[in-house]
């Protein structure tokens, strides 16, 4: 495909997702305008409110992969993810490619080896809109079996301020119809993914213990977490040996099972 041509398709799309703003099939119409210019298997658009789980707002996925993508995920993985953390309002708009946001040992992680793996996903980039200080949305394009080309995430990039401004006008109202909503549950409260790793072995664990634990179930190296703390790696080890043996686990399998199964008591 031309150039030329590219931009025509571009244009022509765009001016249906600006037809479809404020309409349902909003969400669709604009996952469908990116895919004329970059390919991509799948989409979800999560919107990350300050006080309550993640809400999916569109996905595309088929159901066996809607129940790991959608369903597991926001039973608690969520507050694992990078893209969660980073998406925290307010935030900087941007894309990102979720690798570049990683932890250095995210892949050898506990979040990637019991969750994410189960995607079965080669790449994913984040479309990161701050709607206001209380609640950010996340487009997320997705790919199953390559990565996006340097050229292709040059694409995206280029397609984010018309993205953004979008997603922005038609989402503009979110926040106000969510504080509407009674809540399904409790209501989350802002920072309850401080309040997650400090519950987590609670009696049990010193406070930099539950530093430790946050860092090694966010992918962190004994190096960097040392670093990001203030101490030394072999001091790392020795604490991560101790909380192993105080909350009677031996892998970090268990330590993220044990984390992920604590969160009910913040229900």
């Amino acid at each position: 495909m031309t150039k030329k041509i590219q931009m025509a398709d571009w244009f022509s799309a765009g001016a249906r997702v600006v037809e479809a703003l404020g309409k349902p099939e909003f969400a669709r119409v604009l996952t469908e305008a990116m895919r004329r210019v970059v390919p991509f298997e799948f989409t979800v658009i999560f919107a990350y409110p300050s006080d309550r789980r993640p809400l999916d707002l569109y996905d595309d996925f088929p159901e066996a992969k809607r129940r790991v993508m959608i369903d597991d995920y926001q039973e608690g993985p969520y507050l694992l993810d990078p893209l969660y953390q980073h998406s925290a309002a307010p935030t900087a708009s941007r894309v990102v490619r979720l690798r570049d946001l990683a932890p250095d040992r995210f892949y050898q992680g506990e979040y990637f080896r019991n969750y994410y793996v189960q995607t079965g996903l080669a790449e994913e980039v984040g479309f990161i809109v701050g709607i206001d200080e209380n609640i950010s949305v996340v487009i997320s394009a997705m790919r199953a079996n390559k990565v996006f080309s340097a050229r292709e995430f040059r694409d995206l990039d280029d397609m984010f301020p018309f993205i953004a401004a979008a997603a922005r006008h038609h989402w503009k109202d979110l926040g106000a119809q969510l504080s509407d909503r009674p809540p399904v549950s409790p209501p989350r409260l802002p920072q309850l993914i401080e309040q997650a790793f400090q519950s987590f072995g609670r009696n049990l664990l010193t406070p930099r213990e539950a530093e430790i634990v946050e860092y090694v179930l966010k992918g962190y190296s004994a190096e960097a977490t040392g670093a990001a703390l203030g101490i030394s790696p072999g001091t790392v080890r020795i604490h991560r040996r101790n909380i192993y043996a105080k909350l009677r686990v031996s892998s970090q399998g268990e330590l993220f099972s044990s984390f992920i199964a604590s969160l009910a008591d913040l229900e």
